[in-house]
C-alpha cells in the first residue's frame, strides 16, 4: 500500500478540484483554512474519542507519577507529571510587528514541550504515556499491581525482570523512539526502535546507550514503521507502538488541553469570545497536534483556533485533509519529496485516525520552507 501511486488522470482531476495542490507541488508555503471546519460540538458527535477517554489517561498519569518521581528527579518540581512551563515572548511579538508592519492584538506565548523531561520533544506526552499504559495493563493482568498502589513500587527489580519478559517495537524519525526507548528501557521493556534515514544519529547514539535496539532504514518513516509494525505480528510478546494508528497516543497528548488550561489561568490570562486562543502546532504524522488540537477544543470549544504548520517538502497532513483522502495520498504522488531538516516532521504519509478525527475541528494548516 506505501508504494502505490495515484494514476495521472486521478492526479490531474485532484489538481483541477483542489488548485491547491498546485502551489504545494512547487513548494510555495501556503496558509490554508478548512472550509470543513465546525462548531466543536458538531465535531464531537462525528468522532469516537469522548471527554471520558481522556479523564481516563489524565488518571492513569496521575497514578504513575509517584514512579515517574522517583526514577527521573526531574520530574518533582510537577509532582512527577512530565510537564513543560509557557512563557510569554514579547521579542518575538516586536520582531514579528516589525517584519510584517502592523500590530499584533493580545500577547504571544511560547509553550515549551522542548522542555518536556525524559525525552525533551512533545512525543514525551504520547509516547511515554503509551508505554505506562501498557505497563499498568501486564502488571495488573499478571496480579502485581492494582490501580490504587502506590506506583512507586514499579522500581523494584521484580517488575524490571517481569517487564523484560516483554519488548516493544515502535517505528520512527527520532523523537517517539528517543521517548518510548527511555521510558520502555527504564521499565524493565526490552525495545526496538526502527527508525528512518531522517533521524539524528545523536537520537540513535543516545537510545543505544540506554540498552535500546535500534533499527536503522534507508528508506522513510513509512518503511520503518511498516517494517516495526510485521516484527510485532511475529512475537506474541511484542507490543508495537503504531503512530499511524494509535489513539493511546493520541489521548496521551491530549492531556495537554486541561494542563494548559490550569496554566493560562494561572497566568492571569482568560480564553472567551473577546480573548481567543490562537495555537500553532507543528505536524508530522499528526498524532500530536491532532490530541493537543482535541484536548484544548474539549476544554474551549469555538474559543480555540488551532492551525498546524508542515515544511513545504513533508505537508502530507494538508494534503490529507484538504482532498480528504487522508492515509491514501503521499506527498510523492505529487512529486514532493519529503526531505526537510525537521526530522520529527519528516513524513510523507499522515495519520487516518487523526487526519479524520481532526478534519471538522482544525482551523487551518501553513506551510513553511
Amino acid at each position: 500500500q506505501m508504494d502505490t501511486r495515484l494514476d495521472d488522470k486521478t492526479l490531474d482531476q485532484l489538481i483541477q478540484k483542489h488548485p491547491l495542490i498546485k502551489e504545494l507541488v512547487e513548494t510555495t508555503p501556503v496558509c490554508w483554512s478548512n472550509p470543513a471546519l465546525v462548531p466543536f460540538e458538531a465535531a464531537q458527535a462525528q468522532i469516537d474519542v469522548t471527554e471520558r477517554d481522556v479523564r481516563d489517561a489524565e488518571e492513569r498519569l496521575s497514578r504513575f507519577a509517584p514512579n515517574i518521581a522517583k526514577v527521573f528527579p526531574e520530574t518533582r518540581k510537577y509532582g512527577g507529571l512530565i510537564e513543560s512551563p509557557v512563557v510569554r515572548i514579547p521579542n518575538m511579538k516586536s520582531r514579528m510587528e516589525s517584519l510584517y508592519r502592523k500590530e499584533i492584538a493580545g500577547e504571544m506565548l511560547l509553550k515549551c514541550d522542548n522542555q518536556l523531561a525524559i525525552s525533551g520533544s512533545i512525543k514525551a506526552r504520547g509516547g511515554i504515556y503509551e508505554v505506562l499504559k501498557h505497563a499498568e495493563e501486564l502488571a495488573i493482568r499478571e496480579g502485581l499491581l492494582t490501580i490504587n498502589d502506590d506506583y512507586s513500587k514499579l522500581d523494584d527489580l521484580r517488575f524490571q525482570k517481569f517487564f523484560s519478559g516483554y519488548s516493544i517495537s515502535v517505528g520512527s524519525t527520532g523523537n517517539l523512539g528517543l521517548s518510548i526507548g527511555i521510558i520502555g528501557a527504564q521499565l524493565g521493556f526490552r525495545v526496538n526502535v526502527h527508525m528512518s534515514k531522517d533521524a539524528k544519529q545523536w537520537k540513535k547514539d543516545l537510545l543505544r546507550s540506554k540498552g535500546v535496539n535500534v533499527i536503522e532504514y534507508p528508506s522513510d518513516y513509512s518503511k520503518a514503521v511498516e517494517a516495526g509494525r510485521k516484527q510485532a505480528q511475529s512475537d506474541s510478546k511484542n507490543y508495537f507502538i503504531d503512530d499511524e494508528k494509535s489513539i493511546d497516543l493520541f489521548l496521551g497528548y491530549a492531556v495537554a488541553g486541561h494542563r494548559l488550561q490550569k496554566q493560562l489561568a494561572e497566568n492571569g490570562i482568560m480564553v472567551d469570545a473577546e480573548h481567543p486562543l490562537l495555537v500553532y502546532i507543528p505536524c508530522g504524522i499528526g498524532g500530536a497536534p491532532g490530541g493537543i488540537t482535541y484536548g484544548l477544543k474539549r476544554i474551549f470549544g469555538d474559543h480555540v483556533h488551532c492551525f498546524f504548520t508542515e515544511p513545504t517538502q513533508a505537508c502530507c497532513m494538508l494534503l490529507g485533509v484538504a482532498t480528504g483522502l487522508h492515509d491514501k495520498v503521499c506527498v510523492q504522488d505529487f512529486g514532493i519529496n519529503g526531505k526537510t531538516e525537521a526530522d520529527g516532521l519528516a513524513v510523507t504519509r499522515p495519520s487516518e485516525l487523526v487526519g479524520r478525527i481532526v478534519a471538522p475541528m482544525l482551523s487551518g494548516v501553513a506551510t513553511i520552507e
